[in-house]
């Protein structure tokens, strides 16, 4: 039994055990907002090597980048105007000693296509990139120099009881929006997978659809899952968070670049979509410099109801138990018409 000494004891500790807590929140209070947005930082918006010199000399002297596809995401406020942007050591260049960095105005639902500049940054702009380690690299510039560290994921893998006999791991994606997937191939049915890795706590809290149980939609994130067989599978992503480009769009922009074996990714595109033979490199990269392979296999979804056609055809005995995992699945243009379908029944 505790006396009064020790209940006053007690007390004291969990006070203090509070306070810390609270002190570990993260704050943001709009007197900053409208602080920044009374600012001139004095970036020269014109000229990508001034602002690129602007944002590095503002970094600490180390950063970590998070995203699988190695960008680090940054944004600033210039007269009233957000900005928005990234540096990037891609897999494909960075040993190369260069560096991409892109910015533009941050999109939003009146001005949803900013014109965006984007430039390559090497020895002739005075941009070193020395590589520090495995996945760690120094740039530097103008008398600055940031460490950037990139997420090591090699040693995450899948439990062993969640891929499928006809599934292969590609790697493991650490998104911005701090959700971690497992990218997986299905040899058989043609098609790829973003599962929600839950071998780790996910950053967020999920609610099921309404009416619909198997389907859990994040309350941070919008993400939506669809629980079948043991596992989360991606089945849709807020159009309006892809349209505006913001850390909420999916994953398909954070394919784990770091960590792809051999030409496991290229031998599952081409499975995929053969007409691509030739005009892509092993990380997905298209020959002409225009972009990436699109892996996207979940729907844009504007309303949560819009996912129910999901569960349809789950529980549609007009597909075989083997071919459900293609129910997880729509494309783009099918996901656009008045009355689409997963692929599963769209192949039928």
């Amino acid at each position: 039994m505790i006396g009064r000494v020790g209940l006053i004891a007690l007390t004291l500790v969990l006070a203090v055990v509070s306070a810390r807590a609270q002190e570990r929140i993260h704050l943001h209070a709009n007197a900053t907002e409208i602080g920044e947005a009374r600012r001139d930082g004095g970036v020269t918006l014109g000229d990508p090597l001034s602002v690129f010199a602007s944002v590095l000399k503002n970094l600490a002297e180390r950063v970590d980048v998070y995203p699988t596809e190695n960008y680090f995401y940054l944004r600033f406020t210039q007269n009233g105007v957000v900005y928005v942007g990234n540096i990037r050591l891609a897999a494909s260049d960075r040993d190369k000693g260069k560096v991409n960095f892109a910015y533009s105005e941050q999109p939003t639902d009146w001005n949803a296509d900013p014109k965006i500049s984007n430039v390559v940054l090497g020895a002739e702009q005075g941009v070193t990139v020395e590589k520090a380690g495995a996945l760690t690299y120094r740039v530097a510039h103008a008398g600055k120099t940031v460490t950037f560290a990139l997420n090591d994921l090699s040693s995450v893998k899948p439990p062993a009881d969640l891929l499928r006999a006809d599934e292969k791991f590609l790697g493991t994606v650490f998104d911005e929006s701090a959700i971690r997937f497992f990218l997986v191939f299905n040899a058989r049915l043609k098609l790829f997978h973003f599962l929600l890795d839950e071998t780790v706590p996910a950053a967020d809290r999920f609610a099921a659809l309404k009416g619909v149980p198997a389907i859990e939609i994040g309350k941070r994130t919008g993400f939506a899952f669809y629980s079948y067989d043991g596992r989360k599978t991606l089945i849709g992503v807020e159009e309006r968070q892809s349209r505006l480009n913001t850390f909420l769009d999916g994953p398909f922009d954070q394919l784990p670049e770091n960590f792809i074996e051999g030409e496991a990714l290229r031998e599952a595109i081409l499975a995929a979509a053969p007409g691509v033979k030739g005009r892509i490199d092993r990380l997905g990269n298209f020959d002409d410099g225009s972009g990436r392979f699109l892996i996207h296999p979940y729907m844009l979804y504007r309303q949560p109801g819009d996912l129910a056609l999901f569960a349809r055809c789950a529980t549609s005995k007009a597909v075989p138990v083997k071919d459900r995992a293609a129910c997880f699945v729509i494309d783009d243009d099918e996901a656009q018409r008045k009355s689409p379908r997963p692929l599963a029944l769209k192949r039928r």
